[in-house]
């Protein structure tokens, strides 16, 4: 017998012509859809017609209006979770086996719409035709995979011991309610599909509230889901600032709430989510990650993988890699690869095939990277700033160059602040021991990776390093790409809440609480 074909991910589908030429179609028909006005669902009718809406733009072009969509006010909220509490009832107690069906369909409807929901991603938040052909289909393995961890477990349904003679004990887990989910920009689809689906197939009931600058991707969503058989009730989906909705979203009759975003936010919903009484609060909240090269790594593929994490999508990814730390015998000639490395990575309009980088999300991101830039250069070296084409169409959007800088002092804010921009710090070490040391002194503990091509170093960096996803050798990414049911994204220390990881085998146990019912006959 032969290999199993290989999976659908980031990797497999860059040389697939197919999966390019089906994107490049879609984009042509995805384009001619733009800058309609769309309702939120509440009980599955539309609302919000009427009110004053708010653009969804570009990236690319702020010209370019992608969608309009309602400013979801506290009523709205309310509406939906008084919604969502109706139909819990009927959903929770549904088959477990139906609503495993149900989430399977959609999985499906997904990966056959693959192509149009990349394109609609790369014009929605600039993401490259690979990125976004990824996030498309990591969306349906994560439903598939969430699928099977219910199937696995029987529906989380096991007989325990038993003490007296005609006693009879199980452990069920059962769903809480209501979940708030609150999906953010950079995984649009994924995220999203991830932390609804996870809810959903484990009975509860969900509020979605997309990020407001990828609400049209969360519509298409919201909308895959229920046509697969997801009863209106079930899904509800509301559009607007998470500043302003954020008041809303901690009203006391959610039962859970589940958010990807920045450790400021996610910290505060922690704190004040479950103030009546203890409530699951599964948060992820990003990470400043560091890549550690030692004398014994193959310089040319360490450049590659740190480049690759550090620039892929603009640097916009909670596991983006954003310090590496390299024996100082290979530093120089580390450096020398990585600026080669990051200089082949082409920045331009993130429809085109040949493009890497396309825009940062806003003009907000690209302010912060500049401030970041200015200081970088007064405070340390430039070792590495990339440039964007002379062309005019760039100036339309929030396009900036990816940046390398060493020589910062260790306690620089550069060093330890999650920027979610193309900036990479770079220092010499003169051991294994204190990269690792250096790599865990940070507040955040997400992903992680190092490049050796010894055994024991390997041993000792999986040892002793503070993350929760770690990588070794990684040509691809040094810290990025995790895949349902292969890597487990688990954030350690301020990137996490709950010890448990998305595309990881004990997530949607996490939306469920046990009851011990014991019967004597």
């Amino acid at each position: 017998m032969g290999d199993p074909p290989a999976k659908v991910t980031y990797v497999t589908l860059a040389s697939n012509e197919e999966a390019n030429a089906a994107f490049e179609e879609a984009a042509r028909v995805v384009r001619t859809e733009l800058g309609e006005t769309h309702p939120n669902f509440i009980d599955g009718i539309p609302v919000g017609y009427g009110r004053s809406p708010f653009d969804d733009v570009s990236p690319t072009d702020t010209a370019l209006v992608v969608g309009r969509f309602p400013r979801a006010g506290a009523g709205d909220v309310a509406r939906a979770i008084d919604g969502a509490k109706a139909a819990f009832p009927a959903w929770s107690r549904r088959p477990w086996r139906e609503r495993v069906a149900i989430l399977r369909a959609a999985a499906e409807t997904i990966s056959a719409r693959r192509a149009e929901l990349a394109a609609l991603m790369t014009i929605e938040v600039g993401k490259n035709r690979l990125e976004a052909m990824g996030d498309a289909e990591e969306s349906a393995d994560l439903l598939r995979y969430y699928c099977a961890q219910i199937e696995e477990a029987d529906g989380y349904d096991r007989r325990m011991g038993r003490i007296l003679p005609g006693e009879e004990t199980r452990s069920v887990l059962r769903p809480y309610g209501v979940f708030a989910v609150v999906s953010p920009f950079n995984f649009p689809m994924a995220l999203a599909a991830g932390m609804a689906g996870g809810a959903l197939v484990a009975g509860n009931t969900v509020v979605l509230k997309p990020s407001s600058e990828a609400p049209l991707t969360g519509l298409r969503l919201y909308e895959i889901l229920t046509e697969a058989g997801v009863p209106a009730g079930a899904l509800q989906f509301v559009t607007g600032s998470g500043g302003e909705l954020a008041g809303a979203f901690l009203d006391p009759r959610f039962d859970g709430i589940v958010f990807t975003g920045s450790k400021a936010v996610g910290l505060d919903l922690h704190k004040r989510f479950g103030a009546s009484y203890p409530k699951p609060v599964i948060v992820e909240m990003g990470g400043k990650n560091p890549a550690i090269v030692t004398r014994r790594a193959g310089i040319e593929k360490a450049a590659q993988g740190v480049a690759r994490s550090a620039f892929g999508y603009g640097g916009q990814k909670c596991s983006a890699c954003s310090r590496v730390f390299v024996e100082q015998p290979i530093y120089s000639d580390f450096l020398d690869a990585l600026r080669a490395a990051a200089s082949a990575l082409a920045i331009g309009d993130p429809l085109e095939r040949g493009t890497y980088m396309g825009p940062l999300i806003s003009g907000k991101a690209a302010a912060t990277h500049a401030r970041a830039v200015d200081e970088a250069r007064r405070d340390g070296r430039i070792v590495f700033e990339g440039k964007i084409p002379a062309d005019e169409r760039f100036a339309r959007g929030h396009f900036v160059a990816p940046v390398i800088v060493d020589r910062l002092p260790d306690d620089h804010r550069l060093w330890r602040e999650e920027l979610f921009t193309p900036l990479l710090c770079a220092a010499p070490v003169g051991s294994l021991d204190e990269a690792i040391a250096r790599a865990n002194d940070t507040e955040y503990g997400l992903t992680a990776g190092i490049f050796s091509e010894d055994e024991d170093e390997l041993t000792r960096f999986f040892d002793g390093i503070e993350a929760g996803v770690t990588y070794a050798n990684r040509r691809t990414g040094a810290t990025t790409g995790a895949w349902p049911g292969v890597q487990s994204f688990c954030g350690w220390k301020a990137s996490g809440s709950t010890g448990k990881g998305g595309c990881g085998p004990y997530y949607v146990a996490q939306f469920l609480r046990e009851q011990s019912r014991t019967i004597v006959r």
